[in-house]
């Protein structure tokens, strides 16, 4: 079992809270979330909130909090192999409700197919917010240019 490594990023003022499945084996080891470079996660957010894309954790946390946005994980633990979604098993999920009792969550938001089934598995109900599934960012998702990506999520978040 692993044991998600990273803290949520989030504040009373957050309104807007994006999760992923679990930090891949860069991130890990970076100690944040969407560590690996090719992940478009940063450069697609950055450029939604007409911001420079963050290069430390400092700025990305910035980014995220002067844009009233939480980030965090579904998966609190499970077994994975690399950092393959397509392997996560026995699965011990977050509890979001740390953040949705402090912050004025409006939206939530996945970051993949897999973030989106493990949080109507596991979270949904409790939370009582449906969320919606944006398109990974990943670069396993190559069917998505990052053009594409950041058209679809900008389109989503601004609704």
């Amino acid at each position: 079992m692993i044991v998600h490594p990273i803290n949520p990023i989030y504040d009373e003022k957050s309104q807007i809270l994006i999760l992923g499945s679990f930090p891949s084996v860069k991130s890990r080891e970076e100690g944040f979330f969407y560590g690996h470079p090719q992940n478009r996660f940063w450069r697609v957010m950055a450029k939604i909130c007409d911001e420079p894309v963050p290069e430390s954790i400092e700025d990305k946390t910035r980014l995220l909090l002067n844009n009233h946005i939480a980030l965090w994980d579904v998966i609190h633990s499970c077994e994975i192999t690399g950092s393959a979604d397509s392997t996560i098993k026995n699965v011990v999920p977050n509890d979001i409700g740390i953040i949705t009792e402090k912050a004025m969550i409006k939206r939530i938001f996945v970051n993949g197919r897999k973030a989106e089934s493990l949080y109507k598995r596991y979270i949904e109900k409790k939370i009582g917010i449906k969320a919606v599934c944006l398109p990974s960012t990943s670069p396993a998702n190559a069917s998505w240019s990052e053009g594409r990506l950041y058209e679809y999520w900008k389109s989503k978040i601004e609704e």
